[in-house]
C-alpha cells in the first residue's frame, strides 16, 4: 500500500508538469518562446478558486467543469497581455512572460491576504472548495485525482492535431522557420503566433485550476513550488513531442518526490533534484547542438 501510495503522489506531483510542459511544447513548436506557463497557472488557479467558491453551492458537481473552463480562460487572458504586446509593440516575449510571471505572483498574495482570504483572516489563503468541486479521485485511499487522465487526454489530442491536421502543419512551420511558413505556405505569421500563444496560456492556466481542483482544495500564496519553469525542462527533454511530454513529466514528478522523501527521512537535500533537472537540460542541449552539426556537415562531405 506504501508503494501505491507514493507512486500515486508522484503522479498528482507529474500532472501540472505535464499540462505547463504541453503549454511550453505548444508554444516553442509554433516558434513563441512563452516562459510565463508559472503566470498563467498561478491565474489560472485563481480564477478556478474564485468560480469554485462563488458557484460551487449554485450548480453542484457541475461547478468543475465551469471552474477548469474559467481557469483555462484565465491563463489564456494572461499569455493575451504578453501576445498582444508582442503583435503591436514587438516587446519580446522572452522579457514579457517574465515580468507578467511576477505580476500573478505577487497578484495572488494580494488576492489571498485581502479579496479572496477565507473568512477568519487568519491564514494567507482563501475557504476550502466544496467537496462539489472537487475532481474525483481514481484511486480510493490515495490523492491520485482525475486531472491526470485530463493531462494525458490532452497530450494525446495536441501530438493528433500536430501528425494529422492541417492547423497542426502550420503550427509546425511556423516553428521551423516564420519566412518560409509566410512566403511559401502563405501563412499570416502574426495572426498565428498570437493564437498559439493564448492556446498555450489556456493550457497553462487548465493546469493550476487542476491543480486547486484536485489537490490544494483552495487557493494559497505559494500554490506553485515552481511547476511553471520546470515546465521548460520538461518540454525540452520530451524534444517538445506531447507524448514524450507525459514521459517527461512523470519522470520530473518521480524525481521530485524521491528527492523529497530522501530529504524527510535521510537529510539529503532535495536541491538534488534540481541539480539532475539542470544536467539533463545541458546534456539535451549538447546533444541537439551536436545533432545539429553534424547535420551541417554531412552535405559538406558528400561534396568533397
Amino acid at each position: 500500500m506504501a508503494d501505491i501510495t507514493l507512486l500515486a503522489d508522484a503522479l498528482v506531483r507529474s500532472t501540472p508538469l505535464i499540462l505547463a510542459g504541453l503549454a511550453v511544447a505548444l508554444a516553442f513548436r509554433g516558434g513563441v518562446f512563452n516562459l510565463g506557463a508559472e503566470g498563467q497557472l498561478m491565474m489560472g488557479a485563481a480564477a478556478s478558486a474564485a468560480i469554485s467558491i462563488k458557484l460551487a453551492p449554485l450548480m453542484g458537481p457541475s461547478v468543475i467543469v465551469v471552474s477548469l473552463g474559467g481557469g483555462a480562460v484565465a491563463g489564456a487572458l494572461w499569455a493575451g497581455i504578453a501576445a498582444e504586446l508582442k503583435r503591436r509593440f514587438h516587446v519580446l516575449e522572452i522579457i514579457s512572460t517574465i515580468m507578467l510571471n511576477f505580476i500573478a505572483i505577487h497578484l495572488v498574495s494580494f488576492l489571498v491576504r485581502g479579496p479572496m482570504q477565507e473568512p477568519t483572516r487568519i491564514y494567507p489563503q482563501t475557504e476550502s472548495l466544496a467537496d462539489s468541486a472537487r475532481l474525483p479521485i481514481i484511486i480510493p485511499g490515495t490523492r491520485l485525482h482525475a486531472g491526470l487522465i485530463l493531462a494525458v487526454l490532452l497530450a494525446v489530442c495536441l501530438h493528433w492535431i500536430f501528425k494529422h491536421t492541417a492547423a497542426g502543419f502550420r503550427v509546425r512551420a511556423l516553428g521551423a522557420g516564420p519566412n518560409a511558413a509566410r512566403s511559401a505556405g502563405q501563412i499570416d505569421i502574426a495572426v498565428l503566433s498570437w493564437r498559439v500563444f493564448v492556446m498555450s496560456g489556456a493550457i497553462a492556466g487548465l493546469a493550476g485550476a487542476i491543480e486547486v481542483s484536485g489537490v490544494t482544495f483552495a487557493l494559497y500564496e505559494n500554490i506553485s513550488p515552481g511547476y511553471g519553469y520546470t515546465a521548460i525542462a520538461v518540454a525540452l527533454i520530451a524534444g517538445l513531442n506531447p507524448l514524450g511530454v507525459i514521459a517527461s513529466g512523470v519522470f520530473f514528478g518521480v524525481l521530485e518526490t524521491a528527492a523529497l522523501a530522501l530529504q524527510r527521512d535521510f537529510g539529503i537535500p532535495s536541491s538534488i533534484a534540481s541539480m539532475v533537472e539542470a544536467l539533463l537540460i545541458l546534456v539535451t542541449l549538447a546533444l541537439a547542438g551536436l545533432r545539429g552539426y553534424l547535420a551541417f556537415l554531412a552535405p559538406r562531405e558528400r561534396t568533397a
